[in-house]
């Protein structure tokens, strides 16, 4: 049997004033179940919704019309997809007496998960209940507060993306060509909502399980760093201590194509773009940091793998439909926090890659000296060169292919 709430139930599960609610029922947005006063429990996700619309400043009375005239449905929030949390019977102050967490943690990990942080006497919702132990046992373990906060910031904004991304592709391949066949918007809702809670119950296990993955990735190259210090401890291996390279690489004439072209264009070449960069990179055993519009940034533990990398990109990037790429390169101790690079290594090879022009890719005379072993790779030494924000002038060299030498994986 369906649950019912009353008012006043309904509105605590959907954390808002029974007022609130009232209005919804008097305005037929929310309809109490047949024969009686209460509600279905479902009907919390129409009131989320509804209050979403109206802090947007949609006139509440005005969906209401629209709802009556069959214009406008909330039906399709009874999909499995739309189950989301309700609020508990609990404070943030009482939560955090439990856990033995502080207030000031719990408000931080809100800001950088993106959400409103909440005060002490606010209902805690039923899934920070799950959230909040983790964090617990995070700072129990040692870990401290700021950089729990910092990590939970990754996890936001990289999950943000995801659902954005989601959200983007589900509008304009699903929603979008069931409008222009003629639906309705409930129509249209409806049979959206039927795809999307298919896909969900199998991508839910599948995410899980890429994010796995990726974990086991991360950790087996964790151990095997654990493993070459001992080893190195003991003798019997000798670790290479030569430092990473970071590597730039831009698009030229950018802005002018998407200014010329529009959105669409932009979103074509960054979904190039990103195909090319992470297949030949990673190939190198490099990996993207992060995507800059009309650029990206990487990270190579190899720099005569960054230049063979980067000179493939280049030549391939008109293959791509893209526009000449240029590339950066420098070679130096790097800071790696929460899943980013930071220091002069990174600033001096985004300067560089600044200075290359089209179709060219210029390195430091580090990179260069790292690289004297890459096969079919020459130099062209072009002196020391004032590059902007950095205090002396960096030798530049420009990387090119020895005359006759083919890209890796090419026939010879």
């Amino acid at each position: 049997m369906n649950e019912s709430l009353t008012e006043t139930e309904l509105a605590e599960r959907a954390g808002v004033t029974p007022g609130f609610v009232r209005r919804l029922g008097d305005l037929g947005i929310i309809v109490p179940v047949e024969g009686g006063e209460d509600y279905p429990a479902s009907d919390a996700r129409r009131v989320r919704v509804a209050q979403a619309c109206d802090r947007a400043g949609l006139p509440l009375d005005g969906i209401g019309k629209a709802v009556a005239e069959g214009r406008l449905s909330f039906a399709f929030l009874e999909a499995s997809q739309y189950e989301w949390a309700g609020f508990s019977g609990k404070t943030y102050r009482q939560v955090c007496d439990e856990l033995g967490l502080s207030m000031g943690l719990v408000r931080g990990i809100h800001q950088a998960l993106g959400w409103a942080p909440p005060d002490e006497g606010d209902i805690v919702r039923e899934d920070d209940l799950e959230l909040l132990p983790a964090l617990g046992i995070s700072v129990a373990a040692g870990i401290a507060e700021d950089t729990v906060i910092r990590t939970t910031r990754v996890y936001g904004e990289s999950l943000r993306r995801i659902a954005q991304a989601e959200a983007q592709v589900f509008r304009t391949s699903i929603e979008e060509p069931l409008l222009r066949s003629g639906m309705s918007q409930p129509e249209m809702m409806q049979a959206a909502s039927a795809f999307g809670a298919q896909y969900m119950a199998l991508f839910d296990p599948a995410f899980l399980r890429i994010y796995h993955r990726q974990q086991e990735h991360v950790w087996i190259d964790d151990f095997v760093r654990q493993a070459e210090d001992t080893l190195d401890d003991m003798g019997i291996h000798e670790r290479l201590t030569h430092p990473p390279a970071m590597c730039f690489l831009d698009l030229t004439g950018y802005t002018r194509l998407t200014e010329e072209h529009g959105d669409e264009t932009a979103a074509d070449l960054s979904a190039s773009l990103a195909s090319l960069v992470q297949r030949v990179s990673q190939h190198h055993g490099g990996s993207p940091v992060k995507y800059l519009g009309d650029g990206v940034m990487f990270f190579f533990k190899e720099p005569g793998a960054a230049v063979v990398s980067a000179l493939e990109m280049v030549e391939e990037a008109p293959a791509e439909g893209l526009p000449p790429a240029h590339v950066g390169l420098h070679a130096g101790p790097v800071v790696q926090q929460d899943g980013d690079y930071y220091g002069r290594t990174v600033n001096v090879a985004a300067r560089i890659a600044g200075r290359a022009g089209p179709d060219e890719v210029l390195v430091s005379e580090e990179v260069a000296q790292l690289s004297s072993g890459s096969s079919g790779v020459r130099f062209e030494d072009l002196g020391p060169v004032e590059l902007k924000n950095v205090s002396r002038p960096i030798r530049l060299l420009r990387a090119s292919r020895v005359s006759g030498t083919p890209a890796p994986d090419q026939p010879t």
